[in-house]
């Protein structure tokens, strides 16, 4: 065959393209197990970090830690069946209202005798969505610890949300209850005056991504509201 002919040209594009598309597909279907199992552990180090845990064996630690996980319904209802929650349903790449049929996990633990629970969050920040877990003491409402993540907020502005010591640390010993009425946390410019709700200074130069958080707490807590109402009876 004429290799200067188009049809030469095309039969060994053709032949290239699906070669390369024979090895993608091999290589992802190998990889997969692995990249679910690095998902999972990726997810349980963020459960983990919300209760300042920051193990070498993340797996080992989480099992140990976590004693119970269920989904709970936003009538306050834990799911039937749903205990035993694999770490994927706690994964969270869209809204709280849209996975796991818009029901939300909980993660039960016992750090140093005393029980915790840990709920997820979800929002958006400036450039992309915003999210983590946050640990409560089990009055379910004073903070034990929080942690957040992002996906592209800015260095050293919004990314910031990330940062234990300049941000994430100020959330402990928060309550989201006031005078029993659920207020969430509220997130905002040093100057801005806050009633009756504990706060948090939002990140200089981050404005946005900090309404992001102020309206993700908010949000995903009101999620879990009724839950955490029949705890505190």
């Amino acid at each position: 065959m004429n290799k200067n002919s188009n049809t030469y040209v095309i039969l060994y594009s053709s032949i290239m393209v699906i070669l390369v598309a024979v090895g993608l597909a091999f290589t992802s279907q190998v990889l997969k197990d692995k990249q679910t199992e690095n998902v999972n552990k990726d997810t349980m180090a963020q459960i983990l970090a919300a209760l300042k845990i920051h193990p070498d064996d993340v797996p080992a630690t989480y099992n140990s830690v976590i004693k119970e996980a269920f989904l709970v319904t936003p009538q306050g209802e834990v799911i039937e069946g749903s205990e035993g929650i694999s770490v994927k349903d706690a994964a969270f790449t869209k809204p709280l209202s849209e996975i796991n049929d818009g029901n939300a996990p909980v993660f039960v633990a016992e750090v140093d005798g005393q029980t915790k629970y840990i709920l997820g969050l979800y929002g958006q920040g400036l450039w992309g969505p915003i999210w983590g877990y946050i640990a409560l003491n089990d009055d379910a409402n004073t903070v034990y610890g929080i942690n957040l993540s992002h996906a592209s907020e800015t260095p050293g502005l919004g990314a910031e949300i990330a940062n234990y010591d300049h941000f994430q640390k100020h959330f402990e010993g928060l309550e989201i209850y006031k005078d029993n009425e659920f207020k969430s946390i509220a997130v905002v410019k040093p100057s801005v005056k806050v009633e009756n709700q504990d706060r948090v200074d939002g990140i200089s130069g981050g404005t946005i991504t900090s309404q992001g958080v102020n309206n993700m707490l908010f949000n995903s807590l009101s999620i879990y509201k009724t839950y955490l109402d029949t705890l505190r009876k």
